[in-house]
């Protein structure tokens, strides 16, 4: 009698394999991270899952006071607090996935030595995962919108709200994809552990979350091609533009977007897929 096999290990011939239907078959574990990822980040601190509003909160009122005071730099006619939100919650989001993706294989390198499973479960769980903190900041920012509401501010949303969804599927592909490149590489080249937090943090100035791209159209329109070419910042600008009315929108930007997080995305797990067979031998 033939035996039928549940899980038959081979040897990957190809090089374009990514096998996503393994994924899939191990979807329970995927949810079993998930749910880990969820209770285990604020476990044993006082104030629990309040980090994820005072986080954004402060953040806002430091880029009120630097930005919006001291540096001046316009809001594009809108409430600072919002525009900032706007920004902030979007970015927050792509650089928790990229951050925590990069440190996949060293961060659980102790699990990957012991057991088989797909590895990318672990940096699927995580994007899937920051999206509740993601979803918290949201609702944060639903609440400041209706307090200005209240304040006689007059709503501005716009039927590129639609495309909201869209915009959360394509930061977590960019935040996967290079979360996906830069662990990768990290397991050969340990000193690029120290520039991600670093290289996050210069990311952030050319990206529109603490200026509009308006002002640099108007006063460095030379200069505007260099945050054009940022994936992230046709996101960010359609986003506040879905909800404030205000923002560069164009479909060329959003399309480049698309196509550069696609082509991200395939290239990290690509990568990653290609990495994940030897790594341990190397780190």
């Amino acid at each position: 009698m033939a035996n039928d096999w549940d899980i038959i290990i081979e040897p990957r011939k190809k090089l374009f394999s990514l096998d996503l239907g393994e994924v899939w078959r191990y979807r329970d574990l995927l949810v079993m991270y998930v749910k880990r990822d969820i209770v285990t980040m604020y476990k044993q601190t006082i104030l629990g899952p309040l980090w994820y509003v005072i986080q954004p909160l402060f953040t806002t009122i430091m880029f009120m006071f630097v930005f919006g005071g001291i540096a001046g730099i316009p809001t594009d006619g809108l409430p600072q607090p919002l525009f900032y939100m706007a920004g902030i919650v979007c970015w927050n989001y792509f650089s928790e996935c990229l951050t925590k993706c990069s440190e996949t294989f060293n961060a659980n390198q102790h699990i990957f030595g012991k057991v088989y499973f797909p590895r990318l479960v672990v940096p699927f769980s995580i994007t899937i995962s920051s999206m509740l903190k993601m979803a918290i900041q949201f609702i944060l920012f639903i609440v400041i919108y209706i307090f200005y509401i209240f304040k006689g501010y007059t709503p501005n949303i716009t039927w590129y709200i639609l495309l909201v969804p869209i915009l959360i599927i394509m930061l977590a592909g960019l935040g996967l994809g290079f979360g996906l490149i830069i662990s990768s590489m990290t397991t050969k080249y340990r000193d690029l552990r120290f520039l991600v937090s670093f290289g996050v943090q210069l990311w952030m100035y050319i990206t529109p979350v603490i200026y509009p791209l308006s002002i640099l159209k108007d006063n460095y329109p030379k200069y505007v091609w260099a945050i054009v070419v940022n994936p992230l910042t046709s996101i960010i600008e359609t986003f506040k533009i879905a909800f404030l009315g205000q923002g560069t929108f164009e479909w060329t930007y959003l399309l480049y977007s698309l196509v550069f997080t696609i082509v991200v995305m395939f290239f990290g797990m690509l990568t990653f897929n290609k990495v994940q067979r030897s790594f341990m031998d190397v780190i």
